[in-house]
């Protein structure tokens, strides 16, 4: 089974970040998005894997290379997203007639998906969908399911949706989706939809199986969304220590990394701190995920994602918040007290 991971778009909705990085290479619990995608495909089965790139492909093929899989990966170049079902078309030539499974690289989903790709191969059918219950169902594409499970209609953000199980955004085809998507036309969007491609093998009397997750998934689309799914991982980390611990106190589950220094501070997990990190003089909370190179100083943060390289100096009680790379954050030191801010287009500032 081959695999294709999405990996392109702009993530206008994590600007100010994704002006300057794909989204989803943001660390979540201080992996890379994108990483917890390839690693469940593997996991799954997949040898050969695709991944659809974009405008900031250079930073993809670049992280995705700082590492060995146990896998054959390939980098296919999209330009300008045309919808999920256009990049099956653009990765036409990798997939060939071979099954495989198509994974949004910005989904988190606990336990991965061996269990759906089991499914997949016992039923056997044309396509197998993942869903998962939600409260709001209008805002996600809905499955309209039949007294066998199997999907009878899909549709896109319904104003009186005909069940509460939405599209994850994995799904599993044999190669004749591929017909399928050379059979659509552009949607309202202008897009080629992947919910109506496989609208197209249920008329044209093709079988459709549904797979559901027990667990918790998160698309990570916006920052509050990257929190959550930081939290959740945090969740399920086991403690491990590599750095050093300087009259300090540690609680609950912590992770330290390499080189990482704590002095004259608290932390308390579930947490994880990267190599080379100096916590001084600092309270660090519950979920919060400090990236390597770190300098965190008189400061307190809680339930927080900080990337790399950024140095936070007597910023007073930073929580909830999503910090790109190298990021310098200080405290003022006049009066009056004021706020200067230099910010990046489409942000959201609560003081």
């Amino acid at each position: 089974m081959k695999a294709l991971i999405l990996s392109g778009g702009h993530g206008k909705r994590l600007r100010p970040i994704t002006h300057s990085q794909q989204k989803q290479l943001i660390p979540i619990a201080n992996k890379p998005v994108l990483f917890y995608a390839i690693e469940d495909v593997i996991e799954a089965g997949a040898e050969d894997i695709g991944i659809i790139v974009g405008p900031n492909k250079d930073q993809i093929i670049e992280t995705v290379g700082s590492r060995e899989w146990d896998a054959n990966i390939e980098f296919i170049f999209q330009g300008d997203p045309a919808g999920l079902a256009h990049t099956i078309l653009v990765a036409e030539d990798f997939l060939g007639d071979e099954e495989f499974i198509m994974y949004l690289g910005d989904n988190v989903i606990k336990g991965g998906i061996t269990r759906h790709s089991d499914a997949f191969r016992d039923l056997d059918p044309d396509s197998l969908v993942l869903l998962t219950e939600v409260e709001e169902p209008q805002r996600f594409g809905v499955a309209d399911l039949d007294e066998e499970g199997r999907v009878r209609k899909l549709v896109e953000k319904p104003k009186l949706p005909p069940s509460n199980y939405a599209l994850v955004g994995i799904y599993f085809f044999k190669p004749l989706i591929i017909e399928a998507c050379k059979n659509i036309g552009p949607s309202w969007r202008g897009e080629l939809e992947i919910t109506d491609a496989i609208q197209w093998l249920i008329d044209n009397g093709h079988r459709v199986e549904a797979s559901i997750v027990e667990g918790w998934w998160k698309d990570t689309g916006k920052a509050e969304d990257i929190l959550e799914a930081n939290r959740l991982i945090l969740d399920e980390i086991m403690p491990k220590n590599e750095g050093v611990v300087r009259d300090s106190k540690v609680f609950g589950r912590v992770i330290l990394g390499k080189g990482s220094i704590i002095e004259n501070s608290t932390v308390k997990g579930p947490c994880i701190l990267g190599d080379g990190c100096r916590i001084t003089r600092s309270y660090i909370g519950p979920y919060t995920s400090i990236n390597n190179n770190c300098d965190i100083e008189g400061t307190e943060i809680e339930d927080s994602v900080i990337l790399e390289e950024c140095s936070i100096s007597n910023a007073g009680r930073i929580m909830e918040s999503l910090i790109g790379k190298n990021v310098n954050i200080r405290e003022n030191g006049r009066r009056p007290l004021g706020h200067r801010l230099v910010v990046g287009d489409n942000s959201d500032i609560v003081l």
